[in-house]
């Protein structure tokens, strides 16, 4: 069994960042032999590097290695901006602030700036007032050089490019001081990566604001005679759908964007379950083995391809890691409600996790009211699924002999695993079973024991050579 990865933050490949540089000064910064580079070029620059030595671009992505990164770097290579384009749940937004990762760790900027010149190349009014004595040297991090907006049908353009400020103007400033304006999101972004999540959900007449950031690199505010060149790059994402439905991305927008990207779901089982391990939060307090894993690795799959589930909408990632979730929390209160020493997943834990992600699918109309009986039906394919791939063949006649002379066996989800052991007794074969689903070393508790013998039987029901009467919180095995 696997341990669970924890969920990855903003940017997963600098956790601990160096100390920034001493340099404070103009001259000292001069004098070290700095070089200014465009964030285009930062990005280009690093990512050839890192391609050169084979080293990791983009941590914790999965599944897009041969398909989508390779389109993402040429885009970044050629120094476009771009639109990520997938389904909900397919990891567009994960993907854009790795991206961050690719920029030098620290960068100068002017002390005090509201949108981070560069101090051999300062662009707005206060900076360019300072002489070279006068310009203090800061340091930014990379992760201080990304910022994000979820675009709304009330997002302004004020709250993208910028406004006037009122609190200035108040201070005795004139109304064309270029200094009375209060920057938006994107140009105190400047020198470094921008993200607009749902572009399409933004008013058309808001997405005009961009045109300018995207051609001609500069911003307009409320017709100041005021022309700021700016240096970032800006990503998008956006649902296909919301092309046509939802909103659209105005066409001379997209024609400004030099890249896009499709981004899909998982295409294996194995990027299945690499995904669902990395993501799962790992402090839920349970074991959730392997085969458990695979089984809502496989019903995931299998949801988003019926027939009775809205394909347009897509079902997403969250919807397995939110489900093994679930399963491991159901483990975790049996576990307080019973007194079992240690939480370990078990069949029993997933029926429950129909109910509480239903809302996570959207379901075709003709599907109404049939909700929970869909699910649950592909929930036993998958678990069938797993059994075949994982105990398939495997001599299980010491397990069926115990119900050679009637022998009726009750399990559920608040049945401790050391009565559910007691009720099947000793199985000749058990650690066959529990090495072929993935148990080893350290899984040799009464829960794993259980979690195993209980998976056995519900697969021996599944392929027909058990019986099953549900009952309320669990089940009956009989012959």
């Amino acid at each position: 069994m696997r341990v669970l990865h924890p969920r990855r933050r903003l940017n997963p490949v600098h956790k601990s960042p160096a100390l920034a540089p001493s340099l404070s000064t103009l001259r000292e910064l001069r004098e070290s032999g700095h070089v200014h580079r465009s964030v285009k070029a930062e990005i280009r620059e690093n990512l050839l590097a890192r391609l050169r030595a084979g080293e990791p671009r983009f941590p914790g992505i999965v599944g897009f290695d041969e398909t989508v990164l390779p389109h993402l770097e040429r885009a970044l290579i050629a120094g476009h901006d771009l639109v990520l384009l997938g389904e909900r749940g397919q990891g567009k937004t994960r993907l854009i602030r790795t991206v961050i990762g690719l920029l030098d760790e620290w960068t100068p900027v002017v002390a005090g700036c509201e949108i981070n010149d560069h101090p051999y190349a300062p662009v707005c009014a206060r900076c360019r007032r300072l002489t070279e004595d006068e310009i203090q040297v800061a340091w930014k991090h990379r992760d201080e050089r990304y910022g994000e907006k979820l675009a709304t049908p009330d997002t302004s353009v004020g709250d993208l490019i910028g406004d006037v400020d009122p609190i200035k103007i108040a201070e005795g400033r004139t109304l064309g001081d270029p200094e009375t304006v209060h920057y938006g999101l994107v140009p105190r972004t400047n020198r470094g990566v921008f993200s607009v999540n749902e572009l399409p959900d933004l008013a058309e007449r808001i997405q005009v604001s961009l045109l300018n950031v995207l051609e001609e690199r500069d911003i307009q505010v409320r017709g100041y005679n005021l022309r700021l060149p700016l240096d970032l790059l800006l990503i998008a994402s956006a649902n296909p759908e919301d092309y046509t439905n939802r909103g659209r991305i105005i066409t001379p927008l997209k024609d400004r964007f030099g890249a896009e990207v499709r981004t899909h779901y998982p295409k294996t089982i194995e990027d299945e379950l690499t995904l669902i391990r990395q993501e799962v939060v790992p402090d839920i307090g349970a074991d959730v083995p392997e085969h458990l894993v695979e089984i809502i690795a496989r019903f995931t799959r299998l949801v988003r391809e019926s027939t009775a589930v809205d394909t347009r909408s897509g079902v997403s990632a969250r919807f397995s890691i939110a489900a093994t979730e679930t399963a491991a929390a159901s483990a975790v209160r049996r576990a307080a409600l019973t007194g079992e020493e240690r939480a370990v997943t078990r069949v029993c834990d997933l029926p429950g996790i129909v109910h509480t992600l239903r809302g996570k699918v959207e379901f075709e109309v003709s599907e109404e009211g049939r909700e929970v009986e869909v699910l649950a039906h592909l929930l036993r394919r998958a678990t069938a699924e797993t059994f075949r791939n994982t105990l398939g063949g495997l001599e299980l006649t010491p397990l069926l002999d115990k119900f050679a002379e009637g022998t009726q066996i009750e399990s559920g989800e608040l049945v401790p695993a050391t009565e559910l052991l007691r009720r099947i007794g000793q199985v000749d074969g058990l650690a066959k079973i529990m090495s072929r689903i993935g148990m080893g070393e350290g899984d040799e508790s009464p829960g794993h024991a259980a979690a195993a013998l209980e998976f056995a039987l519900e697969g021996l029901y599944l392929m027909r050579r058990l019986s099953k009467d549900d009952i309320a919180g669990g089940a009956v095995y009989r012959t």
